[in-house]
């Protein structure tokens, strides 16, 4: 049976009251659908569509203002080999960009437009990324210019190979559903900052994407905007964040919360010719606390480069100290 709407001359005073006005419309939008709707007006103006040729047979990726001055930021493959690069803007401006320094290491390039001042984004705090919270990215998919989707943080610290073979750590997953196209756009958080660059996806698989942590990205771009490239020192493991458990705390008198926990340890590299371990939680190195994997990398900076470095580790309850020789990427 149909039940048919009263007029509005039938309705009684207390549905008129429960009515909202169509004046305060917006307020009928839930505040997921408000969160998403603010941080796409916020950030699309600083997402770019990139127009590469030379690279391969040419293609398309996105990327993003991180400066008034026009640097911008993408993933490393999508201007690998470019001979010409257009980054074409929200307001309709099509600029050419220069290739300012990449680092295939963690698949991250830097550009440079030059025009009048640009809407930029800011980097998030990555400890401030919590899993389940709301994770946005926007970005040109197919050729879609500024597609937005949702989703959430699904995890942290994961670890990604890049195409160079090598693996990208402080990696964030996320069910904000990414295609081609997406690779060098952002997704940020509901205040619109960033929390990643975004990478990867599973092809086989649904609600499985990948982003570069903001703290990876932050130390790399910092670093390619003032060399063009990135000296690191190298020992050759895969890490994630990893928490101290409590009893270990106490009984080895630690004053640490975390350290980063040895996953993976890559053939001939110079991880594998020492003592270290796969399992073993690395709580400092070169006499620096390790807490995270950001902690890792800014360690091993050029400065360690084949040198031998003090490293001590947790490993199945006791403490343990020795020396590790660092390589070079």
């Amino acid at each position: 049976m149909i039940q048919w709407v009263q007029s509005d001359s039938m309705e009684s005073n207390t549905q008129k009251q429960g009515r909202p006005s169509s004046e305060n419309e917006d307020h009928l939008m839930d505040a997921y659908s408000k969160a998403v709707t603010n941080v796409v007006e916020t950030v699309s103006p600083a997402v770019v569509h990139l127009k590469v040729g030379g690279n391969r047979m040419g293609g398309a990726g996105s990327g993003f203002l991180i400066s008034p001055d026009g640097f911008i930021v993408t993933n490393q493959h999508v201007v690998e080999n470019a001979t010409e690069i257009n980054a074409e803007f929200q307001d309709g401006r099509n600029l050419k960009a220069m290739k300012i320094g990449e680092d295939p290491m963690t698949d991250i390039a830097v550009l440079k437009v030059t025009s009048d001042q640009f809407p930029y984004l800011n980097f998030s705090n990555p400890s401030s990324v919590k899993v389940g919270q709301l994770a946005i990215a926007i970005g040109n998919p197919l050729g879609y210019e500024s597609t937005v989707t949702a989703g959430v943080v699904s995890a942290l610290g994961r670890s990604l190979r890049s195409r160079s073979g090598r693996l990208i750590e402080d990696v964030i997953q996320t069910d904000a559903a990414l295609n081609p196209g997406n690779s060098g756009g952002p997704l940020v958080n509901s205040r619109g900052q960033l929390i990643g660059i975004n990478t990867a996806i599973i092809p086989s698989a649904q609600g499985i994407c990948f982003a570069v942590g903001s703290g990876t990205a932050e130390y790399v771009i910092t670093r390619l905007m003032k060399n063009g490239f990135v000296k690191r020192g190298y020992l050759g493991i895969a890490g994630q964040n990893q928490t101290v458990p409590n009893r270990l705390k106490i009984f080895n008198k630690l004053d640490q919360n975390s350290g980063v926990l040895v996953v993976e340890i890559e053939q001939s590299s110079p991880a594998a010719e020492s003592l270290l371990r796969k399992g073993d939680m690395i709580l400092s190195l070169n006499d620096q606390v390790i807490r995270s994997i950001d902690d890792m990398h800014r360690a091993l900076d050029e400065s360690t480069i084949r040198k031998e470095l003090p490293i001590r580790v947790l490993r199945e309850g006791s403490l343990r100290t020795f020396r590790i020789r660092s390589g070079e990427i």
